[in-house]
């Protein structure tokens, strides 16, 4: 994997490369960085994909420029990016509070998106739930960053169930075997732990945290009908950190697109899913689009 931090006439982005195949832009949540892209990105294999991770504006290793940008800015900026990297057309995969930016990129560049798959985007004004201070401490400081890593390795099961339960409304039983799924599944335990893990909003982290409240919180109108890329929408239907209205919302004004339900499918959905292998590869075949 190449790892560069290129100049792209609006600031540094960091930005991983790897793979020979159709290009895929990965765009991380809120919070996130390119580790959590590339963790999003596992299920693309380096033979069928040329995968393009980064880190989204203000997170560790992308600037934020302009002063005040826009979710039109931060399109504009990829569209530079995949010049830079000398890729005309690109499939893009968006994840939660990457989904605005992945639609307005298709929007103010059709000639440069082949396909777009949103997983548990948003679609419309997001402002983050108030945090109660354990919930602060682990997603806002540099010490719970550590503390969540460090919690991985020592007791991933707590970890997976404590993920589980903030963006999900399982419960009980359901979500007492849900859990006990993920953990059986290496690989399916391995993306749900390094995902929970580095979404943290502190530290070197915290101007890309900023500047998404700012940016999401003011969201008006994404232009989802001018939309003309094939779009795939994947949203589980106990996410509740993403509600599914966002994806139903999509799917009702982006032209011809298609949403994938996944029954008792959490905020992670798309990769912890008792179906999960089924539904990526149809991600995987919609990303191949010619």
């Amino acid at each position: 994997m190449q790892r560069t931090s290129p100049s792209t006439g609006t600031g540094g982005i960091a930005v991983a490369v790897r793979g020979t195949g159709a290009p895929v832009l990965v765009l991380h949540g809120t919070p996130g960085g390119i580790s959590s892209a590339e963790a999003m990105a596992r299920f693309l294999p380096s033979d069928r994909f040329r995968v393009v991770t980064l880190a989204r504006p203000g997170y560790e290793g992308t600037t934020l420029e302009p002063d005040h940008p826009s979710l039109d800015d931060e399109a504009d900026r990829y569209a530079v990016l995949l010049d830079e990297l000398g890729i005309d057309r690109v499939a893009v995969l968006a994840w939660s509070g990457g989904g605005p930016a992945a639609y307005r990129f298709a929007v103010r560049h059709p000639d440069r998106i082949r396909t777009l798959v949103v997983v548990a985007g948003l679609s419309a004004r997001w402002v983050p739930p108030k945090p109660s201070f354990a919930e602060w401490v682990v997603a806002y400081t540099r010490v719970g960053a550590a503390l969540a890593a460090s919690a991985a390795r020592l007791v991933p099961s707590v970890v997976v169930r404590t993920a589980e339960a903030g963006v999900s409304s399982l419960r009980g039983r359901a979500l007492t075997a849900h859990v006990a799924d993920v953990l059986h599944d290496r690989p399916r335990r391995r993306v749900l732990l390094d995902l929970s893990s580095s979404g943290n909003a502190g530290g070197r982290n915290r101007p890309g945290w900023d500047n998404d409240v700012r940016v999401l919180g003011a969201v008006d109108d994404l232009e989802l009908g001018a939309v003309r890329a094939p779009t795939l929408l994947v949203h589980g239907d106990a996410d509740t950190e993403v509600p599914m209205e966002h994806s139903a919302r999509a799917a009702a004004t982006v032209p011809r697109a298609e949403l994938l339900t996944l029954p008792g499918g959490t905020h992670f959905g798309l990769w912890d899913h008792h179906d999960a292998a089924r539904v990526q590869e149809r991600v995987r075949s919609h990303l191949e689009r010619a």
